[in-house]
């Protein structure tokens, strides 16, 4: 892609600022964080597939590990693969009551990995709090404070206080805790309760940038940032956020739904209403594909995996490409540091050959797996001169290899993350 397309380096949102995903996708999108950012446990909640109405808070929350004698957090995370019990402890907590506020409704749904999330509903809630996370294990546990002087915001506080130490209460009592420490795991006796936001109010991504948009993001806040912004997020069974994700999933729910209505669209998912409705018909004219297990393998300082789980989604965008070029060769579809590059699909499969693109195989593959005492020097050794084999720019600028220091002498140069959908759009002018 590199070689047949152009290039460049993108600081997601502004130089120098370090930002997490979901500020980072906002702007990507074409939304300024500065402007429409109001906490991420909106997203998170209603990417866990709980509704929100106007005047309720949410939080992005962790299961996590406390020492009920000290108030000390031990643990951040109870358990990264939380896939079975997390469910069950959040039917535990869903619809609890708070004994000195019964005016409120608490809604708790499993996220992904440790994660869930839980929306508050009620009056004279504010979203301007801050949160139970001391950020770092083995720290004390915060207490919700008000970030303004508003008696809003001072209410909500007590609220949310009172309900941490309910979750904790409920969650001590249940069985599959007492089971946990039995086996010696830790236990998930606690809910860390950070990013109060509420859902925003933005202009629909298809009215801002006249594309009809899906996405494939089984990571719950980048989906619920998705629906915050009209678009439809696809299903991909096997898709699920972490390191046992399927990306051939991943890729064939992006190429149906981007080559509708020769193929028929994905399902989408429906917050709130436990059930799915169909794609549009007429398909869709920008896809926005998500993997999360690559920054997993940094959060977790997984070198080596990080490596190879970037080669698996090399593999998966040969894969993209072939399904993308078998569908164009039946109809009129068009293909669309980090670094960035962006080319046809044409050129791509130009640059890379027609027998490749179609000789490569679409059976799913797992994202791989590393064996202790493996060194990533022994996994990217290049032999003397395999260089000399390395491609050349076969199309739109002099880069031919996609790396942060070769995207950097790109045509594109160094660019706002905020720019980039008006990038995408100029792109897609030019190749017609």
């Amino acid at each position: 892609m590199a070689s047949a397309g152009v290039n460049g380096i993108m600081d997601p949102v502004e130089v120098g600022l370090g930002c997490g995903s979901d500020t980072a996708h906002l702007s990507l999108l074409g939304y300024d964080p500065r402007v429409y950012y109001r906490g991420r446990g909106a997203f998170e909640s209603m990417g866990a597939g709980l509704a929100m109405s106007p005047g309720d808070i949410a939080f992005k929350s962790n299961f996590a590990t406390l020492d009920e004698k000290t108030g000390i957090v031990i643990s951040r995370r109870a358990d990264r693969h939380f896939e079975e019990e997390g469910p069950i402890l959040c039917a535990a907590l869903d619809g609890m009551k708070l004994p000195s506020f019964p005016e409120y409704e608490v809604r708790v749904r499993y996220a992904t990995e440790h994660r869930c999330g839980v929306v508050v509903k009620g009056p004279n809630l504010s979203g301007n709090i801050s949160g139970t996370d001391p950020l770092k294990d083995n720290r004390l546990l915060l207490q919700a404070e008000a970030l303004d002087g508003t008696d809003e915001a001072r209410h909500t506080a007590k609220v949310v206080n009172e309900l941490s130490k309910e979750i904790s209460r409920i969650l001590i009592a249940h069985p599959l805790n007492a089971k946990r420490a039995a086996e010696g795991k830790n236990i998930a006796n606690l809910v860390l309760l950070r990013g109060c936001g509420i859902r925003i109010e933005v202009p629909p991504f298809e009215k801002k940038h006249g594309l009809w948009p899906c996405m494939v993001a089984p990571t719950k806040i980048i989906a619920g940032l998705g629906l915050s912004l009209g678009i439809d997020i696809l299903e991909a069974p096997g898709a699920t956020g972490d390191y046992r994700t399927l990306l051939t999933s991943k890729a064939t729910a992006i190429a149906k739904a981007l080559s509708a209505p020769l193929q028929s669209c994905p399902n989408v998912f429906v917050p709130g209403e436990d059930e799915h409705k169909p794609g549009r018909s007429d398909g869709y004219d920008f896809g926005f594909l998500h993997v999360k297990a690559i920054d997993d393998a940094g959060h977790d300082k997984a070198t080596i995996f990080k490596v190879k789980a970037l080669e698996a989604v090399d593999r998966a965008i040969g894969q993209l490409a072939r399904l993308l070029w078998e569908n164009e060769s039946m109809g009129n579809f068009d293909f669309e540091p980090v670094p960035f590059t962006i080319c046809s699909l044409k050129d791509f499969v130009d640059a890379v050959g027609v027998e490749t693109i179609l000789g490569g195989s679409l059976d799913p593959f797992p994202l791989p797996t590393v064996k202790d005492g493996e060194h990533l020097a022994e996994d990217v050794k290049i032999e003397q001169g395999e260089r000399s084999k390395q491609p050349r720019a076969f199309s739109g600028d002099s880069v031919y290899e996609f790396n942060e220091i070769a995207a950097a002498r790109g045509c594109l140069g160094r660019f706002p993350g905020g720019e980039m959908m008006g990038v995408i759009k100029n792109f897609l002018k030019l190749d017609a």
